[in-house]
């Protein structure tokens, strides 16, 4: 029995160590709490001064005392304002450089020859024509288009 009661008073001495390391921890992060929030009321502080210093910044009648004392501004004339009509013709646009590589390759292809089918249909060595552009005429056999390669 005696042997009982001594591990159960080592219990509770080591049970009251423990709760007692708890509370000092609690106690520690609850003053880092209350550190915490007094920054952050410092720093709410700040910005709401920083607010009310842009404001009074930014007030259009101190803007416009600064902009009357350091800068040379007048009045708008009517005489600036002009019409369409007296604006100056559009600049004619330079022409597109010539293509030397379409050039070589049509200079390579014999001529295509326009030869309607008999029967109205098209025929089968026409041209297609690009982007909606009726067809050029047809290709002599063994011969690959410029425009379409297989």
């Amino acid at each position: 029995m005696r042997l009982l009661n001594v591990i159960v008073a080592v219990l509770l001495v080591v049970a009251a160590a423990y709760v007692y390391k708890i509370k000092f921890e609690a106690t520690l992060e609850a003053e880092r709490v209350a550190k915490l929030r007094t920054e952050i009321h410092r720093e709410r502080d700040k910005a709401a001064a920083l607010r009310a210093e842009a404001a009074k910044l930014e007030n259009p009648g101190r803007i416009q005392a600064l902009s009357q004392r350091h800068l040379p501004l007048r009045l708008m004339d009517p005489a600036q304002v002009d019409t369409f009509d007296a604006l100056p013709a559009r600049p004619v646009e330079p022409e597109a450089p010539a293509d030397p590589i379409g050039a070589m390759l049509e200079m390579a292809l014999p001529a295509p020859t326009a030869a309607p089918a008999a029967d109205g249909e098209p025929d089968a060595g026409v041209l297609p024509g690009i982007d909606g552009d009726p067809p050029t005429g047809t290709v002599p056999a063994g011969t690959v288009s410029p425009r379409r390669q297989p």
